[in-house]
């Protein structure tokens, strides 16, 4: 590359400032799907610590140990255990600077959009929030109710995550219903289906062999039953997929519904083929790290059907700022 090429070429560095401080609706966009796709690292993460009991890796909260904010060395805590709890409290930071990121690029487009802020401004609060809930996973010694709320804390802060990246690529006009309200109804019941999938996952893994520590406490029910309503469950949120894309095709419903229906369905059946495989052998942590990615992902393609049920125009666009006339040239 020549010389005057290298000088021309945009610095990323710069670009990604321009990203949050000069922003567009395309880079904020962007932005958006950082934090979506953020948060659904961060629960996979969260399931390696608890595959690889290192829940209590960190034995204390806001320090990892006694009297370090990093780990050190401690007999009762191997080095590994700790450097994957600890690891996944870092994650949280990244996630929390993404947020902020998020915020202050909604505050800085032009034109402001309350929305948007408002949207934006939820997620670095939401995840201060699951921090401060971590900690009392840690300080209840991973009590299963403080582990699925700390789990449940993710899907309701990816609904202003999805929110947001599907709101700043539209308008800001009224929404308009792109289906009759029996779809729309069906779509709400298989969001709310999906929501109680979750639940129930964290009930059975409260009760399984995961608990993120030995000593950990674990709740009293039959795996054998808490795995079952689990599975109806899900069957129930299949049945109702292939519901709303049966009822999308046969009313001509826009592409784009038909399209994340069928993302949907996808994704549930491959994560049934994984929940069905990690139960009939014995549970391996691997696979459970990715039944729980496959939850998160199942829950945002849920959400995406529901927001491709109506739509809101155009995106707006800034008034071009006016060029300053040139003076008349002064008479010599």
């Amino acid at each position: 590359m020549s010389a005057v090429a290298e000088r021309s070429a945009p610095n990323p560095l710069l670009r990604a400032v321009d990203a949050v401080w000069r922003p567009t609706p395309a880079s904020l966009r962007l932005l958006a799907l950082l934090g979506v796709l953020g948060n659904a690292v961060i629960v996979a993460t969260g399931g390696a610590v608890r595959v690889t009991k290192s829940g209590l890796g960190c034995p204390t909260w806001p320090r990892c140990t006694g009297d370090s904010l990093v780990p050190a060395g401690n007999p009762d805590h191997p080095a590994l255990n700790m450097g994957i709890e600890f690891g996944n409290r870092l994650l949280t930071f990244v996630v929390l600077g993404v947020g902020v990121l998020v915020f202050v690029a909604a505050l800085r487009l032009v034109p402001r959009r309350r929305d948007l802020v408002l949207l934006a401004l939820a997620q670095p609060m939401s995840v201060v929030a699951q921090a401060v809930i971590g900690g009392i996973v840690v300080l209840t010694d991973l009590h299963p109710a403080a582990v699925a709320l700390h789990f449940l804390v993710s899907p309701a802060l990816l609904v202003f995550c999805v929110a947001l990246w599907v709101r700043s690529g539209e308008g800001d006009e009224a929404p308009r219903r792109l289906t009759g309200p029996g779809l729309r109804v069906l779509t709400w019941a298989l969001l709310v289906a999906a929501g109680a999938v979750l639940v129930a996952g964290t009930v059975v893994t409260g009760t399984g062999p995961h608990a993120g520590d030995a000593e950990a406490r674990r709740w009293s029910f039959n795996i054998e039953d808490v795995a079952r309503i689990h599975g109806e469950l899900a069957w129930a949120v299949v049945l109702l997929t292939v519901a709303v894309l049966g009822w999308a095709v046969r009313a001509k419903a826009p592409a784009a519904l038909r399209r994340r229906a069928a993302e949907l369905l996808a994704v549930e059946l491959a994560q049934g083929v994984i929940g069905y495989v990690q139960y009939f052998n014995g549970v391996p942590g691997p696979l459970v790290v990715a039944h729980m990615l496959g939850a998160v992902l199942l829950w945002i393609a849920a959400l995406r059907v529901l927001f491709a049920t109506r739509e809101r125009g155009p995106v707006p666009v800034a008034a071009p700022e006016p060029v300053p006339a040139r003076e008349a040239p002064q008479p010599a």
